[in-house]
């Protein structure tokens, strides 16, 4: 029950039409991110510990730091080798390249998995690397990948729905509403309030965290680990999590909206801070873009760009140098071999300045 699902807690502010301030929501983003990991090698350990009674806890906490260490190196090492690949192959097609992210992702859960590290945390370490790198065809991948997470959350919670049976969660609301009461008024505020300790932060924002703690479909997977490992009383667990879940909304999310006013951490949904990731997947830009390579021999070789006199509804928006990328200035060189990406307001400026550059 430990995982926090943030996309919950946002999905229930932009319905109503509230955003947080400062930093709260990628703090709750990491939290989410990273505490999944963690809840799935605490399940495997303890379901290790009932199957295996005879286990040491000496080996269990040697399997734990040994999933954690190999997890966070192979994420780390798979980030940084997913972004020079992406960048420096060469593609045909533009929608190749999410095809290559997703093949890189396989692969870093497969190899860390078999290297006996924790394939869920080396995967969200890379994500979190390259989602926050400057990779070719960026807002293209972020878009198949926003879809493809929207696709996976229909198809779990109908693979959910049809494990779920309304009668059997009956006879487990007593116990379930007695831990929902213990997570949300003990367990989730002195974990919070002790994790952050060392951080100079506002008692009112801490006291948001410690209420923001949802629970969504991870605990109930997790749950499902113990009914194929044959668990006994596998099914009563599988229940009382649902349940927990189910009350975890219900209660706590039906009051974010007016715990954040309370604690005057809202701001209206047209005044939130505006990540990348946002203007990537935001409405598409009403204009062209192009990529071009300056040959040897082209005008422009030696030229500074405030020199090429571009219409003023055309820029360069970025430029690769070797393997490094730049964001040009009026007073920054051209040189042979420079891979300029433009924008221009319709496909005939973009044509004008892609001659000049020939």
């Amino acid at each position: 029950m430990s995982s926090t699902d943030a996309a919950a807690v946002f999905s229930i502010l932009r319905s109503k039409n509230l955003a947080l301030k400062g930093h709260i929501r990628p703090t709750l983003e990491f939290e989410s991110g990273s505490n999944d990991p963690m809840a799935y090698i605490l399940t495997i350990v303890f379901i290790s510990l009932i199957q295996n009674a005879e286990s040491s806890t000496s080996s269990m906490i040697f399997m734990f730091f040994r999933q954690m260490i190999i997890g966070g190196i192979c994420g780390f090492l798979f980030g940084i080798a997913g972004k020079r690949i992406n960048n420096r192959i060469r593609l045909d097609y533009e929608g190749l390249h999410p095809v290559l992210i997703i093949s890189i992702m396989l692969l870093t859960y497969s190899i860390t998995t078999a290297v006996s590290g924790n394939g869920f945390l080396a995967v969200y370490l890379a994500a979190l690397y390259l989602g926050n790198s400057e990779l070719l065809h960026k807002r293209t991948i972020m878009m198949v990948f926003d879809g493809m997470a929207w696709l996976m959350q229909i198809i779990l919670f109908v693979t959910l729905g049809l494990l779920v049976f309304p009668s059997r969660i009956v006879p487990f609301i007593g116990v379930g509403l007695l831990i929902s009461v213990f997570l949300i008024l003990v367990a989730r505020p002195v974990s919070v309030f002790l994790c952050l300790i060392p951080f100079r932060m506002q008692t009112r924002i801490k006291t948001f965290y410690a209420w923001v703690g949802l629970r969504g479909a991870v605990p109930i997977v997790f749950a499902t680990f113990p009914l194929m490992a044959g668990i006994e009383k596998a099914d009563a667990i599988f229940n009382i999590v649902f349940f927990i879940s189910l009350t975890s909304v219900l209660i706590q999310g039906t009051s974010i909206p007016w715990i954040a006013r309370l604690l005057h951490l809202s701001l209206p949904a047209n005044a939130k801070p505006v990540t990348p990731a946002d203007i990537l997947l935001s409405e598409p830009i009403n204009s062209e873009m192009a990529e071009i390579v300056i040959p040897i021999q082209s005008e422009s070789v030696g030229q500074k760009i405030v020199e090429l006199k571009f219409p003023p509804n055309a820029r360069i928006a970025l430029m690769k140098r070797e393997d490094k990328y730049i964001i040009p200035e009026g007073q920054t060189e051209i040189k042979p071999g420079d891979k300029l990406f433009l924008i221009a307001a319709n496909k005939d400026i973009l044509s004008q300045v892609t001659r000049r550059l020939e």
